[in-house]
């Protein structure tokens, strides 16, 4: 889905909505914060194998950050106060993960993926739940997102991810930052 596949009547209601509201600064942070990873990702193993792969996720994420960024223009929504540290956390991440290893460059997509797709399904949950019969389209992406961020995980798992040495250290510490920058990002 690009962004000019989301209809123009999505963005002409009458919000914000403040639970809307978060749920938008918070995907569109994380996807930023995704494009970041694999932009550091790509730069520390540009002449990988793995480079195919990385850059077919990081075009995935491209497309889900222009369409929150866009959603979140036209909703007036804004976006977190916290993306300077993300642009940078997120490249640091991504390419140090990268300079230790193709390994580690997919433990770390496992860990941040994994975490990425628990906060969506929560918020489909929520949705459906709060409003069961609005923000269908808002559903949609979020659904159609959550597989895309799902067949990262799955990469991440097909290139060996779980062979990192210190794999669980590794990945309970990316998971614990991603957890932690997801409720900041709601919030601020």
């Amino acid at each position: 889905m690009n962004k000019n596949t989301v209809k123009k009547e999505f963005f002409s209601s009458d919000y914000p909505r403040s639970d809307i509201e978060s749920i938008l600064r918070v995907n569109q942070a994380g996807e930023y914060g995704a494009r970041r990873i694999y932009q550091g990702q790509l730069a520390a193993l540009v002449d990988s194998p793995l480079a195919p792969s990385i850059k077919h996720m990081a075009e995935q994420e491209e497309i889900h950050l222009a369409t929150f960024n866009t959603i979140c223009i036209n909703r007036r929504v804004r976006p977190t106060a916290l993306s300077p540290l993300w642009h940078t956390f997120g490249y640091a991440l991504g390419y140090v993960s990268g300079k230790l290893g193709e390994k580690a460059a997919m433990a770390c997509t496992v860990a941040v993926e994994k975490v990425i797709c628990n906060h969506y399904q929560e918020q489909l949950s929520y949705l459906n739940k709060k409003y069961p019969d609005e923000e269908i389209e808002l559903k949609t992406i979020i659904e159609k997102f959550y597989e895309e961020e799902l067949e990262h995980h799955d990469i991440g798992i097909e290139h060996q991810a779980q062979k990192m040495v210190g794999y669980n250290l590794f990945s309970f510490a990316i998971k614990t930052a991603t957890r932690i920058a997801i409720e900041a990002s709601k919030r601020l």
